[in-house]
């Protein structure tokens, strides 16, 4: 989380995870500036390496040596992380446009988004084609592509060393796998030209080797679903397309006013833009002082500029560094198997020693970013009060519901209300013939993004209504910011309440108030109203036969724990906020005709069931192996990750085995899915339903008539 020993006073964006924001936010990591709060907005939760992709898409490297983990970094660096494109930047306003998110605005930002290899003006190409750039996305096309069978026809537009690579990579793949392959590489001019005469004979040897027919002075004229038609009427026959040709940017940013007539960013030697807040690196931008060709070798050495230079705008000290970059650098070019070229002025050298130095080089770049050692815990003074440290655990507390208080001591402290305390998810209201619900939460920042937990504690707080198959009719907010300048809350209240607003709306509810504060840490809760238009789904009504349907997978409460630890994969925490932030609407009213229906959140499955059945006076058997988990969530189990809510949700259930699959039923979930008691005869058909709505929905067991009784196989 980002640090809030001192208030918030100016906003650091970075737009893109390349490889020199990287490299600047592992050293903000170490060395953050007080005050300063950090966003990056990148399209996913990683960022592939470039110098490893040829690797990987010959087979030498796995998908995730590929990746960098944003989701690790930013929690390292104090950061949150958006996860969506940037659409366009307004430096007049200094907001920042970013797809399904309210604008983000910034004092500085900085722009490191690559380029594209995309080829809007050849006919054809984007429907038919694949850019070799960004990175992400043609890895995983390259993936679904190699995993199939037969014959394969492929295309590479662009003879540069860049598109030569990736010839070579995939050529070797496919002999490997066995494949008869067919790979034409296609350039208007010479391939490799840019090479010297030694080296450019050494790889169109390998070309040849790898049987990749070279066709130089050709002009594809378009793209088709069956290949390339060329200017002069031939058909090259290929099923993956892919360009290489040239460094193109990004639509967005070419139309900003911050572009040059060719759509990149020109920065002075200080790497700053025609506007002195905004920062660019990279092959995005256009060094004017110092122009060299676009390369990521380039990126290293810009971050610790590019780091001292924010540091000082940010701090107003003034007196920022010049980046200069070198005249020539070493070139190590992948050959397919495991050997490599390398070239720098005019001498070649070439084979498996040289691709064990470049393996050595990527992977020796790559271990910069792995998860540091577990902080060590809080020396506590001496003397405290007994207690103390039990009281704070072996870990830190989860955010979510896994920062709830436990059930026993709820219920505890309910009782001491009424002789029976409430077991419903929503109080019932009655007046006249009109049947109102109410109910409130609130949830501990999992995440330092406000919009993301803005949208997850409204869809948490509406799930009690929707559990009661009532409408949502109104909400107020209640919310706590972390220290921070009147200008920096009025942003953060802006996005938090264009987000819930939008969720509520979309629900049928409007937000018509609510409170806010400044405290120690993020914190955003709702009390939700609804109208039932007949009697209200209560968790009262289970019966002996029917069958348990749930509509969300469980585990996000170890996701999260495991996050917060740095030990968590990028794309499983992804993942799982995307369903947390899943709206369950339509999934309730499918769920319409139920006997029982409540929201799975905190006190996890195996507690949210047996109050169903504790309140229907029924049994259930639940089958472990149908209960549908999370990607990552099984894993991390097993390795003894466990939300700091655990222990007092597996309290009370000695029938249950431990063992990492069942300890799941305790975990903590927010904005989790419903589970309902349905008819047998229904089940099948709202099983259908739901999963033409998108809900990754399972029937899961069944009510019996053993009444407390909870059987689990």
């Amino acid at each position: 989380m980002q640090d809030s020993t001192y208030p918030f006073t100016r906003d650091l964006v970075f737009i893109g995870g390349g490889h020199t924001h990287a490299l600047v936010l592992r050293s903000w990591a170490m060395k953050p500036l007080p005050g300063v709060r950090v966003t990056l907005i990148n399209p996913g939760p990683t960022a592939a390496y470039s110098g490893m992709l040829p690797g990987h898409v010959a087979g030498h490297y796995d998908r995730d040596e590929l990746d960098i983990d944003l989701v690790r970094l930013c929690r390292r660096a104090g950061a949150r992380l958006i996860m969506g494109p940037a659409t366009g930047i307004v430096p007049a306003s200094k907001r920042i446009q970013v797809e399904g998110w309210p604008d983000v605005a910034y004092d500085i930002a900085s722009i490191d988004v690559g380029i594209t290899s995309d080829m809007p003006g050849l006919p054809g190409f984007p429907e038919h084609g694949v850019p070799a750039k960004p990175l992400g996305p043609f890895a995983s096309k390259w993936a679904a592509f190699r995993a199939g069978q037969g014959a394969a026809r492929v295309a590479v537009i662009g003879g540069g060393v860049a598109g030569a690579e990736l010839a070579m990579a995939m050529a070797h793949a496919l002999r490997r796998d066995g494949r008869e392959a067919r790979l034409t590489l296609l350039d208007r001019g010479r391939s490799l030209d840019r090479l010297g005469d030694r080296a450019q004979d050494r790889l169109r040897a390998a070309l040849h080797e790898l049987r990749v027919e070279i066709r130089d002075s050709v002009t594809p004229l378009r793209v088709t679903q069956m290949g390339v038609t060329l200017d002069s009427g031939e058909h090259i026959a290929a099923d993956f397309i892919t360009g290489a040709a040239g460094a193109r940017p990004h639509p967005w940013l070419a139309q900003s006013a911050l572009a040059d007539a060719q759509g990149f960013i020109p920065v002075d030697a200080r790497l700053r833009s025609r506007d002195a807040s905004v920062y660019a690196v990279g092959d995005c931008a256009e060094m004017t002082e110092h122009p060299r060709p676009k390369a990521g070798v380039y990126a290293v050495r810009q971050a610790p500029v590019l780091l001292y230079n924010l540091r000082a705008a940010l701090s107003g000290a003034g007196g920022q560094k010049r980046y200069v970059p070198q005249r020539d650098y070493l070139k190590l070019i992948s050959m397919g198997g495991k050997s490599a070229l390398a070239e720098r002025s005019g001498r070649v050298l070439s084979g498996p020693l040289l691709w064990r130095w470049k393996d050595w080089i990527d992977r020796r770049f790559m271990a910069r970013f792995d998860p540091p050692a577990p902080a060590p815990r809080p020396v506590l003074p001496w003397p405290r009060a007994a207690g103390l440290r039990e009281a704070l655990g072996p870990k830190p507390m989860c955010g979510g519901c896994g920062a709830k208080v436990g059930p026993g001591a709820l219920h505890a402290a309910l009782t001491t209300l009424s002789d029976d305390a409430p077991s419903d998810d929503a109080a019932i209201l009655t007046t006249g013939e009109a049947r109102q619900v109410i109910s409130t939460d609130h949830l501990r920042a999992m995440v330092d993004d406000p919009v993301t937990m803005a949208r997850i504690a409204a869809i948490h707080a509406l799930g009690d209504i929707w559990a009661m198959a009532a409408k949502p009719q109104a909400a107020l907010a209640s919310l706590v910011l972390p220290r921070q300048s009147s200008e920096l809350a009025e942003r953060s209240l802006r996005e938090i309440m264009q987000a819930a607003g939008e969720v509520m709306e979309a629900a049928g509810a409007r937000i018509v108030g609510g409170h806010s504060t400044l405290g120690p840490e993020l914190t955003i809760g709702f009390t939700v109203t609804g109208l039932c238009d007949r009697a209200p789904i209560t968790q009262a009504g289970a019966r002996p036969g029917d069958v348990l349907v749930l509509t969300k997978p469980i585990g996000s409460g170890v996701i999260m724990a495991a996050e917060m630890a740095g030990a968590a994969r990028g794309g499983h925490v992804a993942a799982a906020l995307r369903v947390m932030a899943q709206p369950q609407g339509a999934a309730a009213r499918i769920l319409g005709t139920a006997h029982a229906m409540t929201d799975v959140t905190g006190f996890g499955l195996a507690g949210h069931l047996r109050a169903i059945c504790n309140a229907s006076g029924t049994g259930a058997e639940l089958s472990l192996k149908d209960v549908p988990l999370f990607p990552g969530a099984l894993d991390l189990s097993r390795q003894g990750v466990r939300s700091s809510l655990f222990d007092q949700n597996r309290a009370g259930f000695a029938q249950v085995s431990d063992d990492p699959r069942s300890d799941l039923l305790f975990d903590p979930q927010t904005g989790g899915g419903l589970l309902a008691a349905i008819a047998s005869k229904q089940a099948e058909s709202c099983l259908a339903s739901l999963r033409d709505q998108g809900f990754e929905a399972a029937i899961i067991g069944q009510i019996t008539d053993r009444a407390g009784v909870l059987d689990i196989s």
